[in-house]
């Protein structure tokens, strides 16, 4: 499975470093195991592989300087404060270390609305790709300094996996304090690491027990799996890997185990951003007709709808759910929500006494629909 993250298979790769592996607990960088990995990077770089780098750590490497408590996470206060000293420390760090490898560092801070708005979306895409054409390496975090909760993505995992789509990446290596998922909680002695998962359903997500063992980083075994969920679905290769040892990258090269989340095939850019998208503004339920009919390719008609949930506009991204309350597909909504409710279980032909006018035939075409 080495060979789906060399080089040759993989032109551009995404490769996410968790809190523990930069900060030590004290807050004090870990300086030696960084250098291996920009070595990796810089080895990489040379066979022609580009590299996009999502970097955490900000926080924990501002606390230690503020002097705050909790690492910096005892409120979204000390949180913003430390990273808007962490981030500065961070990229002077990266870019000292890439240079010295005579590689450029272009250090870009993102929040959640700027993947999830398209207009800024594309705007990211157009900046990583110039930016990875003219050799330099990007390392991106999330701009803790302003994002707030509701506009968080509250861990790198998923953010790296936002990333990979945004940069039109082939794969995703998740660096962090475990080799990979594990069948059971990776402390008992039975558990057996899980080498490849082909899609990521409830029968993987039952395997997760627990968080990272730090307590430093904000993600999880479940937010790793999320992160797999998003990049999979656009067609991206993922890895969790233990960055543990030095050199990580080189060790995925010679053999060293971990879990490869197998990417999907078939679907577009825009139906991977529209499925990888984590603010979702409302909910139709349908019955088992249209639930149906959604697994067979089809539009979401009003007529195979039953209910309407939330505030969203027409082009907002809304979630479809059965009458079982599972989530189906996701997808941008034709109607305003008020219209949306009006047509509810409405054939067709009763559309236009009630709206005066049927501008679309569907609530959620097929073309801007990815299944769950």
């Amino acid at each position: 499975m080495v060979a789906h993250l060399n080089p040759g298979t993989c032109p551009l790769l995404v490769v996410k470093v968790g809190s523990s592996l930069l900060v030590e607990k004290d807050g004090a960088v870990r300086r030696d195991w960084l250098q291996t990995l920009v070595a990796d990077v810089a080895e990489r770089h040379k066979a022609g592989q580009k590299i996009v780098v999502v970097s955490s750590g900000a926080i924990a490497l501002g606390a230690r300087r503020l002097g705050f408590e909790k690492g910096g996470r005892a409120s979204l206060a000390d949180a913003q404060a430390s990273a808007s000293v962490g981030q500065i420390l961070l990229s002077g760090i990266w870019a000292e270390l890439l240079a010295e490898q005579g590689l450029t560092a272009a250090q870009m801070l993102v929040t959640l609305d700027d993947l999830e708005d398209r207009r800024r979306y594309l705007n990211i895409t157009a900046t990583l790709d110039r930016l990875l054409g003219a050799g330099a390496v990007p390392v991106i975090n999330e701009n803790d300094s302003v994002a707030t909760e509701e506009i968080r993505f509250g861990d790198n995992d998923r953010l790296a996996a936002r990333v990979g789509q945004a940069a039109g990446a082939n794969g995703v290596v998740l660096l962090s304090d475990v080799d990979g998922l594990y069948d059971r909680d990776p402390r008992d002695p039975e558990a057996q690491l899980v080498p490849e998962v082909a899609k990521v359903d409830g029968r993987i997500r039952i395997m997760v027990s627990g968080d990272s063992s730090s307590g430093m980083g904000s993600g999880g075994m479940a937010s790793k799996l999320d992160a797999a969920d998003i990049a999979t679905r656009a067609g991206i290769g993922l890895a969790i890997a233990s960055g543990l040892r030095a050199n990580p990258l080189a060790a995925l090269d010679n053999g060293a185990s971990y879990t490869w989340f197998a990417p999907r095939e078939g679907g577009s850019a825009r139906k991977g951003w529209i499925g990888g998208r984590l603010s979702v503004k409302g909910r139709i339920t349908v019955d088992n007709g249209a639930a149906k009919a959604l697994r067979g390719g089809a539009s979401l008609l009003p007529a195979g709808a039953t209910a309407v949930q939330g505030e969203f506009r027409r082009g907002d991204v809304i979630d479809i759910v059965s009458i079982d309350g599972e989530t189906l597909a996701r997808g941008l909504s034709e109607y305003d929500a008020g219209d949306a409710t009006l047509i509810c279980g409405k054939r067709s032909g009763e559309l236009e006494g009630i709206l005066g006018a049927v501008p679309r035939q569907v609530l959620v075409h097929r073309d801007q629909m990815v299944l769950l």
